[in-house]
């Protein structure tokens, strides 16, 4: 039998605290927990993330002829709605494929936990973040009520993340946008709405219109991870010994990363636009596999 979410403690202050707050019916939150499920293997998901794999792993399950055949035909499918959305975010439109195909596999596997079991789960049994999934699951209620869905009814991620893009609730609220017109925001049926939220999100994070990304770069000598981590100008990384690959402005400023592979390290700049796809997930891995799937998907949808 799947244990009532409603015995965890904590849960009873949080119906308060909504009623007070925001004025819920404190009698369908009381039921709405009963009905939600405590999930013990969303502690363990949560507490293996993907990223504690070895970098060629990681890249390999997201950088692969799977993911770029079916974003090339996602591309092509959508080809005007992508087109709109880089005009009017300044966004590339192969990060925009590229990030839902890392995401869900063009909403090919968008999750299979409820989202309330997995936000209360995580809210009331995993203190090392419980603020941060409270708040979200705050979040979660206030969206339901505002697109008027089913709080019961929507399934995500196991960090209860959703739809297309995978949004957490407090992002879908946000920066999600009714991107073809119809006065819903939908995310997990409408895939304008995805590709235009994604588009949105990036932007009020700071994405540089025609910035660069991330390039290649030739190191002298291995600068400490202490260097590396601090932003300087390509004049200065120059001066110790760490040129980039292409011909860049001396006065940009960039990060140096590196990726272990098979035949030692990669050294790579990464720049604003970088970090912005890190405020989506903060990885480095993540935003890598990003970058270099949409180069994969460009260079073959200009074939």
């Amino acid at each position: 039998m799947p244990a009532s979410a409603a015995t965890l403690p904590g849960i009873p202050e949080f119906i308060d605290e909504m009623v007070d707050k925001h004025q819920f019916k404190r009698e369908e939150l009381v039921t709405l927990f009963d009905r939600a499920t405590y999930k013990p293997q969303i502690i363990e998901a949560i507490s293996r993330p993907a990223t504690a794999k070895p970098w060629p792993e990681y890249r390999a399950a997201f950088v692969n002829d799977q993911r770029i055949g079916q974003g090339l035909l996602f591309w092509k499918k959508y080809r005007k709605t992508l087109a709109r959305a880089q005009r009017k975010y300044g966004v590339p439109e192969e990060i925009i494929v590229a990030l839902i195909g890392v995401e869900t596999l063009y909403g090919r596997q968008m999750g299979s936990f409820r989202t309330i079991d997995a936000l209360t789960t995580l809210a009331f049994d995993y203190p090392r973040r419980a603020d941060f999934f409270r708040d979200e699951l705050e979040n979660y209620l206030l969206l339901a009520r505002e697109q008027q869905f089913n709080l019961l009814d929507v399934k995500g991620s196991y960090a209860g993340a959703m739809g297309m893009p995978q949004f957490m609730p407090s992002s879908y609220r946000k920066y999600a946008v009714d991107f073809n017109g119809n006065h819903k925001k939908d995310l997990t049926g409408e895939v304008p709405d995805a590709i235009g939220s994604v588009g949105n999100y990036l932007m009020n994070y700071g994405w540089d219109r025609g910035g660069r990304i991330a390039t290649r770069a030739r190191v002298a000598e291995p600068p400490s991870q202490d260097q590396m981590s601090m932003p300087r100008s390509i004049a200065e990384w120059s001066e110790m010994g760490v040129v980039p690959a292409a011909r860049l402005d001396a006065n940009l400023n960039a990060r140096l990363l590196d990726y272990t592979v098979a035949d030692g390290k990669e050294y790579w700049f990464a720049f604003n636009n970088f970090d912005v796809i890190m405020r989506y997930n903060n990885s480095s891995y993540y935003a890598m596999s990003v970058y270099q799937l949409a180069q994969a998907l460009k260079a073959q949808h200009h074939r």
